[in-house]
């Protein structure tokens, strides 16, 4: 196993993914991504769904509670435990999102890919994982893809963590501000422009790119402060902003929702 493996299962063995998304900040990305993935399904006669990369479970052990059909794989063999712990009717195996050769050609319906793409490095590990995951999705079958945003990790890591100079000198930064992690940072940050590339090379057209939590996550203190009408009027105010193309490279995710063309 390599190092980068090993210390994501270090990361993960101690981060609950969880717990993350049932804070405030959490809520405001799970809500919004989980509208968007009805919205497809509701539309399909018994659909499958394929969750690559799937944590515990968050979202494909509700999916499967709602009723529908869900296959899971995921990395960490402490987040597969997790995620069987709970008893579903998730069908869950360890695999990785670059190598989904247990699965045959066109098997789902709807294939989710929200977390793969933050821990691959590289274009070419994108463009694998991407090309696997539209493999085995049916043709005119749909593809959701998570991002995280090149300047959340700017503004976050550099500038309130105060890091922007050693980024900057070190090269984890470039002088156009663009995000050039290492492997052992653990996480990897995009622009809109890099996930066209991608989307380019492996031939998947977009329906749809959203920003699931826009500025949620610049806002944690001030979302854990407000009373719950406000809270619920904040998650209203981002479901209706959520694909405006101005604010999208500002949120610190986004979600990219593909269709199977060819």
């Amino acid at each position: 196993m390599s190092k980068k493996m090993t210390e994501l299962e270090q990361y993960y063995n101690k981060f609950s993914e969880d717990k993350r998304l049932t804070r405030r900040h959490g809520q405001v990305e799970y809500r919004i991504t989980m509208k968007y993935i009805r919205y497809y399904l509701q539309q399909m006669d018994h659909p499958a769904v394929l969750e690559v990369g799937a944590g515990t479970g968050r979202y494909s052990v509700q999916m499967a509670e709602e009723g529908y059909d869900v296959t899971a794989v995921e990395l960490v063999k402490y987040n597969l435990g997790m995620l069987k712990a709970k008893g579903s009717s998730v069908k869950a195996y360890q695999g990785d999102a670059k190598d989904l050769s247990q699965f045959a050609d066109n098997s789902f319906d709807v294939t989710l890919v929200l977390g793969p793409m933050y821990h691959l490095y590289t274009v070419e590990d994108k463009v694998q994982a991407l090309t696997e995951a539209k493999r085995v999705t049916k043709p005119e079958g749909i593809v959701m893809v998570a991002y995280c945003m090149n300047e959340y990790g700017v503004l976050i890591y550099g500038f309130r963590e105060g890091k922007v100079k050693e980024c900057l000198q070190d090269g984890r930064l470039t002088a156009d501000f663009r995000c050039v992690p290492r492997p052992e940072d653990l996480y990897d940050y995009i622009r809109l422009e890099d996930i066209d590339k991608i989307n380019q090379i492996v031939g998947l057209k977009r329906l749809k790119i959203i920003a699931p939590d826009g500025p949620a996550n610049y806002m944690r203190r001030d979302l854990r402060l407000m009373d719950e009408d406000t809270f619920e009027l904040f998650v209203q105010y981002q479901m209706s902003v959520c694909e405006r193309p101005d604010l999208l490279g500002a949120s610190a995710h986004v979600l990219d929702i593909l269709q199977n063309i060819n």
